[in-house]
């Protein structure tokens, strides 16, 4: 153990001012170039902070222009790279895994707000974007462990807060990988998949970009810049190495372990969550916003070799393990809603849970409408609200079966169907100032379901 008492601040953040202003330099792409800002060793407690994840580009006005320009090419800031190595001084190594234990997290103080918003289609969309083509915004407060937000009344809940991203860095062989798959789905997907007829976000995957690359240490414009924004892999997806995840229960005592691919591990990590539900549907989705992680690292030396099986065609083709912590909120009351691999045409999809996931939102959203909220409203409150997604079928042909649960004491109104008249709405409004949205302009069509509540 480290003779050293209490947490050493290893990248620190000031929200005041803007990500390229902060003491140690942010990035918001992977490759194994990228040098590192700290060093830490095994067994030490160490605090990280970070920016949101637009790097302050999305405000606390209660407009959404903000989110319907958004600058997308420049997600995510990330706070990183870390190098780790063991007591002794040696660097983790590629082969080893990288045990990342979460003892700590929270919002930073004097910034206990956040942001959950529906991106506008034409420029990133959501999971439900052929519905919700409208760049959208919520702002939500902390109290605590609870959120509130005066966008959407009625509604109160503990956080179950979480980085949606740590990772580590990609080796060359690695990042080549990622390069050429995602490039060939880009290119061929829209002839090859048939579920791009039903899921409609684009692009289908975001390729390496000059624009609003952002490398930590390496000067913008230089050589060396010049070739890796060229090769550098964007943060979007979750990876091999771990990166944009967003499970919500990596909360605070819980554990990744990451395979390593290059020397010293090369440790990431952003994209602060107060609470966010499974599948993160809006897209910017969670409720968004700065925040630290107070960290202790071990290496489980050849860990990849011990506990990693490859699930393709090289050793590299390896996923992360996660060790869920003790601390949750306790809900004991939920309603589910289930869906079914049918879309909203009527058409039959096989075994498709991505179909039966949508199925299963829109008919939560449809039900809570009925309640008093926009359709709108109770998008953004199922993408940041601890609900549960689960794949509840997979087997029982041609239905997959998807559910998701939504805790009933987060409302200030009984939602159950009973006997009798529906409410007709939240009773506790907070000056409800009205949902910030903005109109889409684009011609692209929007899915209706002909059968849906208005």
């Amino acid at each position: 153990m480290s003779s050293q008492l209490g947490v050493r601040v290893v990248v620190p953040i000031d929200v005041k001012k803007k990500p390229s202003e902060q003491k140690l330099p942010l990035h918001n792409r992977w490759h194994p170039a990228i040098p590192p800002v700290a060093e830490v060793r095994t067994d030490e407690l160490f605090r990280v902070e970070m920016v949101d994840f637009s790097g302050g580009g999305i405000t606390k006005e209660y407009t959404a222009e903000d989110v319907k320009f958004a600058d997308n090419s420049i997600v995510h800031y990330l706070s990183g790279p870390i190098r780790v190595v063991d007591a002794d001084g040696n660097l983790a190594r590629p082969g080893d895994l990288l045990a990342v234990e979460i003892c700590n997290l929270g919002p930073l103080p004097g910034d206990e707000w956040g942001f959950t918003a529906i991106f506008d289609r034409e420029n990133g969309g959501g999971f439900l974007t052929d519905h919700f083509p409208c760049a959208t915004k919520a702002i939500w407060y902390f109290e605590g462990i609870y959120a509130y937000s005066p966008h959407i009344p009625g509604v109160r809940f503990p956080g179950l807060t979480h980085p949606g991203i740590v990772g580590t860095a990609p080796s060359m062989e690695l990042l080549n990988i990622w390069n050429e798959r995602e490039k060939e789905l880009e290119e061929t997907g829209l002839q090859t998949l048939k579920l791009c007829e039903v899921l409609h976000s684009r692009p289908l995957a975001n390729l390496p970009s000059t624009k609003g690359c952002v490398l930590g240490k390496i000067k913008e414009g230089s050589p060396e810049w010049e070739k890796i924004a060229r090769e550098a892999a964007r943060t979007i997806p979750g990876r091999e190495n771990g990166g944009n995840c967003d499970i919500k229960n990596l909360s605070r005592g819980s554990k990744v372990y990451l395979p390593v691919f290059v020397d010293g591990a090369n440790l990431s990590t952003g994209d602060m969550h107060f609470s966010q539900g499974d599948g993160e549907v809006a897209f910017c989705g969670a409720i968004e916003m700065s925040g630290f992680l107070e960290l202790k690292c071990e290496i489980i030396r050849d860990g990849m070799k011990k506990y990693l099986t490859p699930m393709g065609p090289t050793r590299l083709h390896v996923n992360p393990i996660f060790e869920i912590g003790p601390v949750e909120p306790r809900f004991s009351e939920w309603l589910v809603f289930e869906g079914i691999s049918v879309d909203e045409s009527g058409r039959q999809h096989y075994l498709d849970a991505s179909v039966a996931y949508k199925r299963a939102v829109l008919n939560a959203i449809d039900y809570l409408s009925r309640f008093g909220y926009s359709k709108e409203q109770v998008y953004l409150l199922l993408s940041c609200c601890p609900c549960e997604g689960r794949i509840s079928g997979i087997v029982d042909s041609p239905n997959a079966v998807a559910t998701l649960a939504i805790p009933i004491a987060i409302f200030d109104q009984d939602i159950r169907p009973k006997i009798g008249s529906v409410p007709t709405g939240p009773r506790l409004v907070r000056n409800n100032p009205g949902l910030p949205q903005c109109t889409y302009d684009g011609n692209l069509p929007i899915t209706k379901n002909p059968s849906a509540s208005i």
